[in-house]
């Protein structure tokens, strides 16, 4: 009982309210009672009733402290048993108490309004760990991914790419625990081999090999939504009770071009992601519109986060939409950039902190974050990086027209070298934002092509 009474749940004030009704209730009826007591004379054998029903054997005093205790005992029980009878239908059996819900929502919706922009398991991550913070959350998410389940939904319906998006969905929603384990579930098989099949009767189980259900999910939604994915990425959201937002960076499908050091160009983010000495990206068809709901959101939060996640292939695809782009530097948001903790073989090999923001503003612009946020070092991952990556070498400061405030955290995850600690990197993220966010900062300049 006594956590309906915490800080923030909205409660007490109202239990106030009602006490001091019924103790004005209650002062009406002692001066009724008093006043019959002096007008009307009792005789006979209602007499001894009424002089035991009123406890006038008694002396005031121990009148009062009867009286109060069990007021006290009825008013608590019955309070109790009221909240029971209203909570127990929205209760499920095994799941947290309800008084926890409300608490949690009440308390999460006082968060600040943070923006997280990006793509890969790198930006669940971050919103895994953000979601128990704050519930005013925005994940504006790329759609650029032209392999595995997404891209072969691309192919066939032309939806954006819906990999990314269903993981944000899935590190945000409220929902059952089964119901996220559903949504990842993916067939066997390789959606590459789609229709390979040599006869019909195979044809139907080939075709969903290899798809995700919640990317399925997506089409699905976006189809009944007459071709809209805003929409049906925004029913995906209320369906799965998603703790803030899941926004796709743009409602069109996005191509990703890269040239590499040597001049050679790739397409495709899949492509890419696979080269080294990448020195230019840049995303296809030009001009792309944004989401009208994603730019709303980075224009109105507190802090605009940018990764983790792959620089070339995840992060970048999201700010080259000029919309974002644009909305980022004209946002009064804090803006921070979460430094990956590992290099990803191939793609980013060999970077360190400050090459990372190095290719961060000349692809988008100078001062586009204003803090950077690593990792220092201080935890030693149980699991070895691997030959495969390194960790990001800390060295600052990096050769842009305005250094950004450097943050140093113990952010890895001690189980996985690669990938940051959901928990850790939310609370550092929470931390910068409090002692940060009210700091004055001069205006971004965006990039000439």
């Amino acid at each position: 009982m006594w956590r309906w009474f915490r800080p923030g749940m909205g409660i007490k004030r109202w239990l106030v309210v009602v006490f001091v009704g019924e103790l004005l209730l209650a002062l009406a009826g002692a001066f009724l009672l008093r006043q019959l007591y002096r007008d009307v004379e009792v005789s006979g054998p209602l007499a001894g009733f009424v002089s035991l029903a009123t406890l006038q054997f008694l002396p005031y005093v121990a009148r009062g402290v009867i009286l109060a205790t069990v007021g006290a005992v009825m008013f608590g029980y019955g309070s109790y048993r009221v909240v029971r009878q209203l909570t127990d239908p929205f209760r499920a059996a095994g799941d947290q108490p309800f008084v926890e819900v409300i608490y949690q929502k009440r308390f999460l919706a006082r968060g600040p309004r943070i923006v997280a922009i990006g793509g890969g398991t790198g930006l669940s991550t971050l919103l895994r760990g953000l979601k128990e913070h704050s519930s005013n959350l925005a994940a504006v998410v790329t759609v650029a991914d032209d392999g595995g389940s997404s891209g072969a939904l691309r192919e066939t319906l032309g939806v954006p790419a819906v990999g990314d998006i269903r993981n944000c969905i899935v590190a945000l929603a409220d929902a059952e625990p089964l119901m996220g384990r559903l949504l990842q579930y993916r067939f066997p098989g390789d959606p590459a081999d789609l229709g390979s099949a040599s006869d019909q009767s195979s044809e139907g189980a080939d075709r969903l090999s290899g798809h995700a259900v919640g990317n399925l999910l997506i089409a699905a939604l976006t189809a009944i939504e007459d071709g809209d994915f805003e929409e049906g990425v925004r029913q995906m959201n209320r369906v799965l009770a998603v703790r803030g937002s899941v926004l796709p960076v743009s409602p069109e499908p996005l191509t990703l071009h890269a040239r590499l050091d040597d001049g050679t160009e790739v397409v495709g983010q899949s492509a890419i992601g696979e080269h080294s000495g990448i020195d230019e990206v840049w995303i296809a068809p030009q001009g792309v519109a944004a989401s009208t709901d994603a730019v709303r959101a980075i224009e109105e939060a507190d802090a605009i986060v940018i990764g983790p996640g792959s620089l070339f292939t995840s992060i970048l695809p999201a700010l080259l939409v000029p919309g974002i782009q644009q909305a980022i530097l004209r946002s009064s948001g804090l803006r921070i950039y979460v430094s990956n903790v590992a290099t990803q073989e191939g793609e980013t090999s060999g970077f360190d902190l400050a090459r990372h923001v190095e290719v961060l503003e000349r692809h988008t612009a100078a001062g586009i974050c204003d803090v950077v946020l690593a990792d220092n070092g201080a935890t030693k991952s149980v699991a070895p990086i691997g030959w495969r990556a390194e960790a990001v070498r800390l060295r600052w400061p990096p050769e842009t027209e305005r250094v950004p405030r450097l943050v140093l955290e113990d952010i890895v995850d001690p189980a996985n070298a690669h990938h940051h600690d959901p928990e850790h990197l939310a609370a550092a993220v929470i931390r910068i934002v409090e002692r940060e966010s009210g700091s004055r900062r001069k205006p971004a300049v965006a990039r000439t092509a």
